[in-house]
């Protein structure tokens, strides 16, 4: 099986067996809603950033693929990480507001990039 399709299903799987863990104690009364959203999210967070800490990794044949790559799995392994930390760390309305943000953000430095590369590449 490939290496990043297991790496995946392991994030799948460890992301719904958290889910099930949290809401169980939510149901027992160790922890309220809010926590179980923060903690899910907070774990979401957490495989933006894996994912694109592993984009780099991957071989792409030409230097402007591994160029994107590169920009790529930077913008989304840090929007990632901040989204996670607002989860963690920031009220409930700015994690909401400000990691969707992120998200956005490090989506949109992707496609910019990648349009730019693809300007340039283009003979005049």
């Amino acid at each position: 099986m490939n290496r990043d399709l297991i790496g995946n299903l392991a994030w799948g799987a460890g992301i719904v067996a958290l889910a099930l863990a949290a809401s169980f104690a939510r149901r027992e009364g160790y922890i309220d809603t809010d926590m179980v959203n923060r903690i899910v999210l907070g774990a979401t967070g957490l495989m933006i950033a894996w994912q694109g800490n592993r984009m780099p990794k991957t071989f792409v044949p030409s230097a402007c693929g591994r160029e994107a790559r590169r920009v790529a799995g930077w913008s989304m392994a840090l929007s990632g990480l901040v989204y996670a930390a607002l989860w963690a760390f920031a009220p409930f309305q700015v994690a909401l507001i400000g990691g969707c943000g992120a998200i956005l953000l490090g989506m949109a430095v992707t496609f910019g990039y990648g349009f730019w590369l693809r300007g340039r590449a283009r003979p005049a």
